[in-house]
């Protein structure tokens, strides 16, 4: 056992003097190994980053909500989507359909919701904001946080009252440090009493919350669009254990209300959160394991570098290689002795580039947090261990020939040579 500690110890301290006898090149190699290293150890972190940004979106909803959203019949969830962005309206989905979903036993509350962009003024001011007209319980049903007032009630809602829920920049850029509760703001001329203000929520999937307007929903689709149909509506779920079977259920009831017996024609689509966070992480995860196969690639153009460079050693060690042999060394010495350099190289690279990558992803955590970006800094530990033991391997895959050639070696041919 000793013998064999001894071997190893030798081994070791046979490839390290080697690789400092030309340390300009060994330093070059490990600099160019690094690279591709902390690339892979930064697109880990990053994707890690990626997820908790977009899954901490969702953060806003509760994980009890179904959602059921209008989509365009036929379409698919591509073909929906374009069709909707080219202007295609879908006025199917009825006040009255929430009415019915929210009488289901397994649906504790619901409200519908649409959306318009409107100018509201106050004195003289004037801003363009996105107004979401939304039902009376979305205050629950999403757990808003209040931080001045409240929010308006179901009376106020059937009323068609004029009331308005503001974000907490509409507050700030109107009445600045005065309460807002109360005042009043014009929208297309009607005049609506600021009821309460939302607590700062930052943005999300593109809005940011803290500029919106709410407005009961039949406020906005009687007094200014002049419709009855929504753009969604959610639910919040009693029993999490039977959203599944409330989810169907609600499926049936709509397509018996819209005359629909092909569910591929549907013109809704209903979607749990755990459903749209499991979709998120999915895209996350398939776009960081692209990434990293790309690097790998480049690794193992980093590997091509190492045999190249390892055969050029063996070249110019030949003499060297031939006194050993002559002096009693066997091939299998040879062999492990190469291969050593190998792995020292890679390995060394590996650590590097780990410590590179970390700190790079460090960097970008801080860049992302200052503009605003609910971004997490995390390197996992099987990034730390898939990096190094990644390139030792390489190390050892593609310094086999080399050194297989070194270990080959006629030791009276290899002494003439010199």
């Amino acid at each position: 056992m000793n013998f064999q500690v001894m071997l190893i110890k030798d081994l070791f301290t046979i490839s390290s003097t080697a690789l400092l006898r030309q340390k300009l090149r060994t330093i070059l190699t490990i600099i160019a190994l690094s690279i591709g290293i902390a690339s892979v150890v930064i697109i880990i972190s990053a994707g890690k980053g990626l997820e908790s940004m977009v899954l901490g979106e969702l953060d806003i909803y509760n994980p009890n909500t179904l959602n059921i959203e209008v989509r365009v019949p036929g379409k698919g969830e591509t073909g929906s989507a374009t069709s909707m962005a080219t202007g295609v309206t879908i006025t199917t989905l009825k006040n009255t359909d929430m009415e019915e979903i929210i009488k289901h036993d397994n649906i504790s509350l619901a409200y519908n919701y649409l959306t318009s962009q409107q100018v509201i003024k106050y004195q003289g001011d004037n801003k363009v904001v996105t107004v979401f007209g939304y039902g009376a319980n979305a205050d629950k049903v999403d757990n808003m946080k209040i931080m001045e007032g409240r929010f308006y009630t179901e009376e106020e809602e059937k009323s068609l009252s004029q009331v308005i829920f503001i974000g907490s920049k509409i507050k700030e850029d109107f009445f600045g440090e005065d309460t807002a509760v109360g005042k009043t703001i014009f929208i297309k001329g009607k005049s609506f009493r600021v009821v309460g203000v939302q607590e700062e929520m930052g943005a999300s999937f593109g809005f940011d919350f803290d500029s919106l307007v709410y407005m009961p929903t039949e406020t906005l689709q009687k007094r200014f669009l002049g419709t009855d149909y929504a753009m969604g509506i959610n639910a919040s779920v009693i029993d999490m254990s039977k959203i599944d079977s409330t989810k169907e259920d609600i499926e049936m009831l709509l397509r018996d209300r819209h005359d629909i017996s092909d569910p591929d024609k549907d013109d809704f689509k209903l979607t749990t959160m755990e459903e749209i966070r499991s979709t998120l992480e999915t895209v996350v995860g398939g776009i960081t394991l692209l990434l990293i196969a790309l690097v790998c690639i480049s690794l193992l153009v980093g590997g091509v570098g190492i045999t190249n460079i390892m055969y050029v050693t063996v070249t110019e060690r030949t003499f060297e290689i031939g006194l050993r042999k002559s002096l009693g060394a066997k091939s299998k010495d040879i062999l492990w002795q190469f291969l050593v350099e190998a792995m020292i190289l890679t390995a060394s690279g590996g650590v590097v580039g780990v410590i590179f990558g970390v700190i790079i992803s460090f960097l970008i955590y801080l860049g992302a947090n200052s503009f605003g970006l609910n971004w997490v800094f995390a390197v996992p530990l099987y990034a730390i261990v898939l990096a190094i033991g990644f390139s030792t391997a390489v190390g050892m895959f593609f310094g086999i020939y080399p050194a297989k050639r070194a270990a080959s070696l006629d030791p009276i041919v290899a002494i003439r040579k010199e």
